[in-house]
């Protein structure tokens, strides 16, 4: 194999991979512009292997949209909407709490939680969502809120971030998700998501809230008008973040799903540039633990391949999303743990049924 490396012209890339050392820009360029995808698999692989042998994690858990009222209205996003429009929903703090009711009677670790940027919600109604799951399900791991919805709940609660973070965290948040990094860009944020905060604000927040003691999710979505020197930049960045923080769990590559935006011309990813993201991703985020393949954006066939391409995560059972599915994804809305264990065991992997913070709930050898 190490002859095939060489002809693909990754040798000097495949010795910096044995060595552990890190890889430049101008070689994350050259793996991006490669149409080799199996080398770059070869490579990738020897990562994941390396940081986390033969398992493959994922997480029974539950998505809970709160509202699609934004104020943002990003031009890749089906989901949000205005307030007076016919799809615009929100739900009552008592209608998230049946939520979490309607599943009590499955083994769920987690809630995963976002939503819109709202232009009425008060600061205590987010206090109060945290307080009624906890109520209702006291052991859950609340995954919620996004840092640009944390820069908007720090505006209501007119404190800094690191005060908002402190009150929510009290009121039973244990950890960020990963969205609304988009592409840290100026360019595309201007041409995309001009009312959203910048990249930068994005990651001084996740290194505010690992300071805190939270732990923080990263992606990245790719395949809409991005560069690919742009994505380089967005991993370089996070990379630089990890090693002043080290709070990042996971990263988790987003292909750009068009149908019900306003980008709705451009076409879907291909399978080859889904894998080749993922795979690029493990071997440029040498400080993140774990890649996810997410299986609601690329599907559970290609998600079970990433697993060979550096991927180390399926994500979980995710229970009704619903974002992804606005912008036209024709995947299931979930997938039960038996079926996700079938998929990682297929792929030649161990099947680990972890928490929110990687800690291992069972092993399905």
């Amino acid at each position: 194999m190490e002859n095939y490396i060489n002809n693909a012209g990754f040798g000097p890339i495949l010795e910096k991979v044995n060595a552990k050392e890190r890889l430049s820009f101008d070689e994350g360029r050259q793996l991006y512009n490669s149409n080799d995808i199996l080398a770059l698999g070869y490579l990738a692989n020897i990562v994941r292997k390396r940081l986390n042998g033969d398992n493959s994690y994922f997480i029974y858990n539950q998505h809970i949209n709160y509202s699609n009222i934004c104020t943002n209205l990003c031009k890749f996003c089906a989901f949000g909407c205005e307030k007076d429009s016919d799809l615009a929903y929100e739900m009552s703090v008592e209608d998230v709490k049946q939520k979490v009711r309607d599943r009590l009677d499955e083994p769920i670790t987690e809630v995963h939680m976002v939503g819109g940027i709202h232009p009425d919600l008060p600061f205590e109604y987010y206090l109060e969502l945290l307080r009624g799951i906890k109520e209702v399900r006291p052991e859950l791991h609340i995954q919620a809120f996004t840092c640009v919805e944390i820069a908007h709940l720090a505006g209501l609660a007119d404190k800094s971030v690191e005060e908002t973070l402190k009150l929510l965290m009290d009121a039973g948040l244990g950890s960020l998700p990963g969205g609304g990094a988009e592409v840290f860009s100026p360019r595309i944020r201007e041409l995309t998501c001009e009312k959203k905060i910048s990249g930068r604000d994005w990651l001084e927040i996740s290194k505010i809230a690992h300071k805190q003691g939270l732990n923080t999710n990263a992606t990245m979505l790719y395949g809409h008008i991005e560069t690919i020197e742009e994505r380089l930049e967005h991993l370089q960045a996070l990379r630089e973040a990890q090693d002043e923080t080290n709070g990042f769990l996971a990263f988790i590559p987003l292909s750009f799903h068009p149908k019900n935006t306003a980008m709705s011309d451009l076409s879907r990813t291909t399978g080859i540039d889904d894998l080749k993201n993922v795979a690029v991703a493990r071997l440029m985020l040498d400080n993140f633990p774990h890649i996810k393949a997410y299986w609601v954006m690329i599907g559970p066939q290609m998600a079970q391949i990433a697993l060979s391409f550096g991927a180390d995560d399926m994500d979980g059972t995710v229970k009704e999303e619903v974002i992804t599915h606005m912008a036209g994804a024709e995947t299931d809305l979930a997938i039960g743990s038996t079926t996700l264990i079938r998929l990682i065991k297929e792929a030649g992997r161990v099947p680990v049924q972890r928490d929110t913070l990687y800690n291992v709930i069972e092993m399905h050898s």
